[in-house]
């Protein structure tokens, strides 16, 4: 029979109408405002909480729902105002190791979550985030090369047992070897030549001594900091990634450093708390009894002091994996896989060095503020960046090592973070953070609501205009418009997570449009058979059927522009394109099945001589 859906179309179009308000329902649940409090290195426990409820108390900041999990508390609050407040009281209430940052904390009630159902993410123009603008030390990236130069041409000249006087950095891009005679020289110069393709080579005579000078070219120069930038955006991009943020920003600025925004973070405190951990590791022998004191380097590792000898044996640039798990004993390690290079590096060095104790370092770029006085006497803040060398392991080499070791010594906490830190690539050169903010949703608000807006007056007009054009076919288009507007939310929110930005926005204002051009062509081509005579039952069956392939091509090629759009887009044109794209495909479905429905349900079955599908005076006027 014409115009009738089986049973089983009927309540799947349904069902799918329920899930989608289901999932999108979340979405009027607003988030509360929230402080998140954690600590550097330690996890805080329930003891920490009434000195965090104290300072709020003072203060006159009322809060509630305070939660302790995952290591840190979680403090809601009432508004955006006291949020700030609160922040700043905690602040002055605790010391510089703890990091207090502005948070979301979800109200959907337990039994959405249960089967699901969450928020849409916002953007950071949206909902606030995290921003960091961050500077990579250049000059340290082109000296750490020169560094592990040297240490591959003292290696090199120790395995062809040719003697030198020394190698001695003069700058970052100039290393001298010297050698005894002129013969020890054209030896040194002819084993260095072919391993060190990127450096030039010159002699030089100076007070009886015979000089091998290395140098960089200024395009070798220019070479490493891009290599560097690229590098170092690659590390924080993967660490990004191992945190769960969706579309963030990691973007190049100007030469030296790089942007980035994490917007919707689920755990700022944890974003903050890695990327700020600017860590990179160096492997080292222990120094040798009787080396001279400026050859090594003292650490204190489980109260015993460590004499570090200075050369490096291998970057953390050459780890390629690492795991955090549990050893034989049950204690927390840190498990590395190494690199085809750094592997026959390792295992070179441990078996000629059997016995001996090997030292890894963890090396982190963090900042202090120091208060001074100008020449007025007035206190100013000025933060200050330091390297924080720490020693993690301190172990005998027993027999020549593989690609793969553990390391051991550490608590659970620092063996998770290192082993993502080294997961996500050691950072080629260090990184400092010259800005730093946490954005509250109150700077997208008003995006947001005007964003809203907009979708609200555009479906409005669109509806005012379909019901009156068109009469019921128009009703039904019309329910289709926001079934479809439903399934957008849902899909964004929960099925398929996406971020929602101010040109996703724009998206979908464009879709709501769209969404009944489709319908558009089904009831003029509906109009264009009863202006034929043909029976109002045969009419829409024509509609429906003959306007699908039209509708289809039309969708389609904007569908393939929206995915080349999203392809190679950045940011906020990502965003416009994954919500056009949904929405073609959610369009699709309620345009020609979901109003297929519908008209089904007022006129299948039904023995009918006209419908109400608008202008029907002007088609006769016209068959006439």
């Amino acid at each position: 029979m014409l115009n009738r859906y089986p049973l089983w179309k009927n309540l799947l179009v349904l069902l799918v109408v329920i899930l989608g308000f289901l999932y999108s329902l979340p979405n009027l649940y607003p988030d509360d405002p929230a402080l998140q409090i954690s600590h550097e290195s330690l996890e805080l426990t329930e003891g920490d909480t009434p000195v965090i409820t104290t300072a709020l108390e003072a203060a006159q900041v009322e809060f509630f729902g305070e939660e302790n999990s995952d290591g840190s508390v979680l403090v809601r609050l009432g508004s955006l105002e006291d949020q700030l407040r609160a922040k700043t009281a905690i602040e002055n209430a605790l010391t510089d190791d703890y990091i207090v940052a502005l948070n979301l904390a979800a109200t959907t009630p337990s039994w959405m979550q249960a089967i699901g159902a969450g928020k849409m993410n916002l953007g950071l123009d949206l909902q606030g985030g995290v921003h960091f603008l961050m500077e990579v030390d250049m000059d340290a990236a082109i000296e750490r090369r020169m560094q592990d130069n040297q240490s591959n041409v003292r290696t090199i000249l120790r395995e062809e047992r040719i003697r030198s006087r020394g190698l001695n950095i003069v700058d970052s891009s100039h290393l001298e070897v010297r050698f005894a005679t002129e013969e020890a020289r054209r030896q040194g110069r002819s084993a260095l030549i072919d391993s060190f393709p990127e450096l030039q080579f010159q002699n030089r005579d100076a007070e009886g001594v015979f000089i091998l000078d290395m140098r960089m070219s200024a395009d070798v120069m220019l070479q490493i900091q891009r290599d560097t930038l690229q590098a170092n955006r690659t590390t924080l991009l993967n660490r990004v990634d191992a945190l769960g943020v969706s579309e963030p920003t990691v973007q190049q600025q100007g030469s030296d450093r790089i942007v980035v925004e994490l917007p919707g973070v689920q755990d700022p405190a944890q974003a903050i708390r890695i990327l700020q951990r600017i860590a990179t590791l160096e492997f080292h022998l222990e120094a040798e009894l009787g080396s001279p004191s400026l050859s090594y380097e003292n650490y204190i590792y489980d109260g015993i002091s460590v004499n570090v000898d200075n050369d490096v044996i291998l970057q953390g640039d050459r780890v390629s994996n690492a795991v955090s798990s549990l050893d034989q004993n049950g204690l927390p390690q840190v498990i590395l896989n190494l690199d085809g290079q750094g592997g026959n590096q390792i295992n070179r060095i441990s078996r000629d060095n059997v016995g001996r104790l090997m030292d890894v370092l963890l090396i982190e770029t963090k900042s202090r503020t120091i208060v001074t006085l100008d020449a007025e006497g007035n206190e100013v803040e000025e933060t200050e960046f330091y390297e924080d060398k720490r020693l993690i392991m301190h172990a005998v080499i027993r027999s020549a090592l593989g690609r793969q070791f553990s390391i051991t010594g550490l608590d659970p906490r620092e063996a998770n973070d290192l082993a993502l830190l080294i997961r996500s690539g050691s950072l080629a050169a260090p990184m400092t953070i010259v800005e730093q903010s946490v954005i509250g949703p109150s700077m997208g608000r008003e995006n947001l609501e005007q964003g809203i807006l907009g979708v609200q007056v555009a479906a409005t007009l669109v509806v005012l205009f379909m019901l009156a054009y068109y009469r019921v076919f128009g009703l039904a288009a019309n329910a289709a418009l926001i079934m479809n507007i439903l399934l957008i939310f849902a899909i964004m929110s929960s099925i398929l997570p996406a971020t929602l930005t101010l040109p996703g926005i724009v998206g979908i204002v464009l879709t709501v449009g769209m969404a009944v051009d489709a319908n558009v062509l089904i009831f003029t081509r509906i109009r264009e058979e009863l202006a034929l005579g043909v029976p109002p039952q045969q009419a829409i069956d024509a509609g429906y059927n003959r306007a699908f392939t039209t509708i289809l091509d039309a969708n389609l090629t904007t569908f393939l522009v929206a995915a080349v759009l999203y392809t190679i887009g950045t940011g906020p044109v990502k965003g416009f394109a994954i919500t056009l794209m949904i929405g073609i495909m959610t369009s699709m479905f309620t345009a020609i099945v979901g109003t297929r429905a519908i008209v089904n349900l007022i006129y299948g079955g039904r023995n009918v001589e006209t419908i109400s599908i608008g202008a029907q005076k002007r088609i006769k006027e016209v068959e006439a």
